[in-house]
């Protein structure tokens, strides 16, 4: 016994000693799980392993298994596109999506069937579209997926003929008609219902998909019901309606074909439908989307599965989001799945994630009363999770752990199952946060978190980084983020605050910053930096601020309000709100952000655009823009910034990513990524440090 604590101790003296810090290239080493699925019979947990593809530049996901009692992960396809593990009812086989490639480009996804009693996985029928998600029926014999396939793309090709061609032009008359990440919209296609019956072996092709919806609109959402009659779905079947505030309608088409029928108007979003296994209720994320906010906080609902039934709002006491998420760059870039409701067995509870000032757990709440049990508690992130047959399995990310899966006793005890970064984070010097509660300007809390390099000394002074969170309303909290364990690797104290407009901390402290965005939350983003600096550690003369989207947004307006950054980074940002208004990738009709439209309020518009302000920026800038972005245009942040900067003489560089939506920093290309991060360090590092950075230098007239 003795000798064996000795050997931990110098095990662990072995692992101190020859640490290393984090660097920005470790991303090409990193794992990711996504989405989790418990075996009917919980006794395994099937999960996405996500790795990074070096030379080829992109991710590679395939399918893997863990027993929940204990032990080594099995793998159980190849991939390298593979996601959206589901089990069949009585746990043979498990349905997947695979991607595969001809010509070095991705083909269509298709549906796959893997026995878990060994043999190769099996194609269930080539598809001339991809498909976008998979339910098994209860009785395990049927299949419901959703594709924008056609009937007409299932009739086979007549020998002699030539494939029709396909026009590639667009023609446009919708106010949403692109969208970021996926592009430019197909105005001749909608999503639609379709099933395929299961083959009895796997060699036999012959069944033929069954279209169970047509028409113009959308459909997703898809589940069935308990005892297999008839698929549930949303849509909205109103043209144009981003004229009114948002809503979504609830139908069901029966399985073997038929009409459908409306069951209900929801007046707000709807999502994540989760039927119970008594075949009463359905389960769903969403909130009442009038009035009309900036925020809203989510809820989670159930409504009875007959015509005519109201929803019941669950949550509706508890001020905190429901099926919410913590705010990081590294939750899986690939097949993550997300979280989503969960029914008990008995159907009397229903399990869902919750976030609670940066902190998200799993919960249980009464289907009938809403009181809420916590399943987990704990500084972490709760990122998806799996329940069934007695079993309760969690994803969970810290900021010192990327993710990995625990099994959760009654008690809330947690019991590790993977450890796929275990190898690498052991090389590595990681600290946890310090987390700060301050006082901002008006009396209102907020909350910050402060990332030191893991040799910090406090007897010292160090250059500090403000980092700003997108959304707005989103929140920092006790997840991993590599952008902050790499920028304390390289010197910097990282602080990131939760200011006013941020989610998890309540309604009213979410929506308190509409129609005065930017405005307080820079003040809050100034009273964290001042409470930092208070400890004495930091160098006043030493300040750099960055941040995404809305914290792009907010970067721009912090140097036109203040010098006292000696640099800045802006991320996918905003400079003109008129601009932005004219050409994101959705609508602004109702009043969410402003009162009116650009040209009947033009004060307003430009008051709050960092744009009009420019003549006060004397911070040296770094706009880090993507290419392929339709959330934020680079023609309405970065590049306005960048030219209206060099007319006036002042240092300012753009770093453009091709092929990169506003996802750069989550899930672009992993060698996008490196770049990214390595910019954004080096342009402080020239302007707080001192350190030569020629490739900015040339055209840097001042």
């Amino acid at each position: 016994m003795k000798r064996a604590l000795i050997g931990s101790i110098l095990f662990l003296f072995a692992v101190s000693a020859f640490a290393r810090p984090i660097t920005e290239k470790d991303i090409f080493k990193f794992q990711w799980i996504g989405d989790p699925r418990l075996s009917p019979d919980g006794s395994q947990v099937a999960f996405v392993r996500v790795t990074v593809d070096e030379k080829e530049d992109r991710y590679a996901t395939s399918l893997w298994s863990v027993p929940i009692a204990g032990g080594e992960p099995r793998r159980l396809t190849n991939g390298p596109r593979d996601s959206a593990p589901r089990w069949s009812p009585d746990g043979k086989t498990l349905a997947f999506l695979r991607v595969g490639e001809k010509k070095g480009k991705p083909t269509e996804s298709q549906v796959f069937l893997l026995s878990m009693s060994g043999g190769e996985s099996h194609s269930l029928k080539s598809l001339t579209r991809s498909v976008e998600s998979i339910a098994w029926s209860p009785d395990g014999k049927t299949i419901a997926f959703t594709a924008t396939m056609r009937s007409s793309d299932l009739d086979e090709k007549k020998k002699g003929t030539e494939e029709p061609r396909e026009s590639d032009v667009l023609i446009i008359n919708q106010a949403t008609y692109r969208e970021n990440g996926s592009g430019f919209n197909d105005p001749s296609r909608a999503s639609h219902v379709w099933t395929i019956a299961v083959p009895g072996s796997p060699v036999d092709e012959t069944a033929k998909p069954k279209q169970l919806t047509s028409g113009d609109y959308d459909e997703g959402d898809v589940v069935w019901s308990a005892d297999g009659s008839r698929l549930f779905f949303t849509t909205l079947r109103i043209a144009e309606p981003y004229y009114e505030p948002e809503k979504t309608e609830l139908w069901s088409v029966p399985a073997a074909g038929g009409e459908s029928s409306r069951l209900l108007t929801f007046e707000g979003p709807m999502s994540r439908l989760s039927p119970s296994p008594d075949g009463k209720w359905l389960a769903f994320s969403g909130y009442i989307s009038n009035p009309v906010r900036s925020y809203n906080e989510p809820d989670l609902y159930v409504v009875g599965t007959a015509a005519g039934a109201q929803p019941r709002n669950l949550t509706a006491s508890y001020d905190y989001d429901v099926l919410a998420g913590v705010s990081g760059d590294q939750h899986a870039p690939r097949g993550g799945g997300g979280a989503r409701p969960i029914w008990s067995s008995d159907s009397r509870f229903v399990y869902a994630s919750t976030v609670e000032e940066g902190k998200s757990n799993l919960n249980r709440f009464d289907a009938t009363s809403g009181a809420m049990t916590p399943v987990t508690s704990g500084k972490h992130d709760v990122i998806s999770y799996a329940v069934g047959a007695g079993k309760t399995v969690a994803l969970i990310s810290t900021p010192t752990r990327i993710g990995d899966l625990f099994a959760v006793d009654a008690n809330g005890s947690l019991k590790q199952l993977t450890d796929l970064n275990g190898p690498l984070f052991h090389e590595l010097t990681l600290t946890e946060p310090d987390e700060i509660r301050l006082t901002s300007f008006d009396g209102m809390k907020i909350e910050t978190w402060v990332q030191k390099p893991a040799d910090f000394d406090a007897t010292k002074r160090y250059p500090l980084i403000l980092n700003i969170h997108g959304g707005p309303h989103a929140a920092y909290g006790y997840t991993f983020d590599h952008e902050f364990q790499w920028m304390a690797a390289k010197g910097y104290v990282v602080v990131y605050p939760n200011p006013r407009g941020s989610s998890s901390y309540g309604q009213e402290f979410g929506n308190v910053i509409q129609y005065r965005y930017p405005g307080d939350d820079y003040k809050d983003l100034m009273a964290s930096v001042d409470a930092v600096i208070a400890k004495g550690y930091i160098d006043p003369k030493k300040l750099g601020v960055t941040g995404g989207s809305g914290g792009g947004l907010l970067t721009n307006w912090t140097i036109t309000q203040t010098d006292r950054f000696a640099a800045a980074v802006s991320q996918r940002d905003i400079a003109d709100w008129s601009t932005f208004w004219y050409v994101a990738d959705f609508q602004q009709y109702q009043p969410s952000w402003f009162r009116k439209a650009p040209w009947q309020d033009p004060q307003d518009y430009a008051a709050r655009s960092p744009i009009t302000h420019i003549e006060n920026v004397h911070t040296p800038l770094m706009l880090i823009l993507g290419e392929a972005d339709w959330r934020t245009p680079p023609m309405a942040g970065g590049e306005m910034m960048f030219r209206a900067l060099k007319y006036l003489h002042r240092p300012a560089v753009m770093v453009r990513f091709p092929g990169e939506s506003h996802e750069l920093s989550r899930s672009g290309k992993p060698w996008h990524r490196v770049e990214r991060l390595q910019n954004i360090v080096n342009w402080f590092d020239k302007w707080l440090l001192g350190k030569p950075m020629p490739q900015y230098d040339k055209g840097l007239r001042q």
